[in-house]
């Protein structure tokens, strides 16, 4: 954490999931689609062994990107409500009673609207209907950060 996190510098990359799983997972998933072809075609079972190799390969490159994907999406929903709970802490009254009308995407893009800053964001991603997290997170200027994601 060596400069304060903001939009351009928000991103999460987890450098032994990005850097090592997928790759490894991706090479292995080619290699062996490229030795199920290269395979002499001598018995069905070589055949077969191949094609199960290559649906093995894949099924652990899909695990690796759904493993990550649940991950993510049980932290949007803790962030839901924990962002529910700051709402009614710090939205003005008119705001409150709307709160169940943010989706899981403004939310999530939302907590990081410092808490001066939140009522006018909040209030104008209603009003405007905005709904892209990139969208909404280039709104804030006062960033809040949040070290502690997936």
């Amino acid at each position: 954490m060596s400069e304060p996190q903001n939009f351009a510098n928000h991103g999460k990359i987890v450098p032994a999931f990005h850097f090592f799983i997928v790759p490894v997972l991706a090479i292995n998933l080619l290699i062996h689609i490229y030795q199920l072809f290269r395979l002499p075609a001598f018995s069905p079972l070589v055949v077969w062994n191949g094609i199960f190799g290559v649906l093995l390969a894949a099924a652990l490159l899909t695990l690796a990107f759904l493993a990550r994907l649940f991950a993510l999406g049980v932290q949007d929903r803790v962030i839901r409500l924990e962002e529910r709970l700051r709402y009614q802490q710090l939205l003005p009254e008119d705001i409150q009673p709307r709160i169940n009308e943010f989706t899981i995407n403004q939310l999530v893009a939302l907590r990081f609207a410092s808490e001066a800053e939140l009522p006018g964001l909040a209030r104008k991603v209603l009003s405007d209907n905005v709904g892209d997290r990139k969208t909404i997170k280039r709104l804030i200027q006062n960033w809040r950060a949040d070290y502690q994601r997936i």
